[in-house]
């Protein structure tokens, strides 16, 4: 497994949008090993997002074999997001 991970190009805007909204967020991007891009904090609920890039073609936004055995393994939620609609569309359906 490799060692660190890859920060996609739309990460900052990201990050920034979700802190606007009052989430708290910690980049995990450099702990590679297929594990989430961020966590975040909102409202008492805690989210891992595998942030992709959705300005590249479809077959660059993949998830690395890393990713796909995390995905797989973990126990918990992990969503795979390209925009910030995609993180709230989340967040919201999850505290219903």
């Amino acid at each position: 497994m490799r060692k660190y991970g890859q920060v996609e190009a739309n990460q900052s805007a990201m990050v920034a949008d979700l802190r606007k909204i009052g989430a708290t967020v910690k980049s995990t991007a450099s702990l590679g090993d297929g594990f989430g891009d961020i966590v975040v904090g909102y409202r008492g609920f805690n989210y891992i997002f595998e942030i992709k890039d959705p300005d590249k073609v479809p077959s660059k936004r993949k998830l690395t074999p890393d990713e796909v055995w995390f995905h797989a393994e973990w126990r918990g939620q992990i969503d795979i997001i390209l925009t910030l609609k995609d993180a709230l569309d989340i967040m919201q359906r999850t505290r219903r």
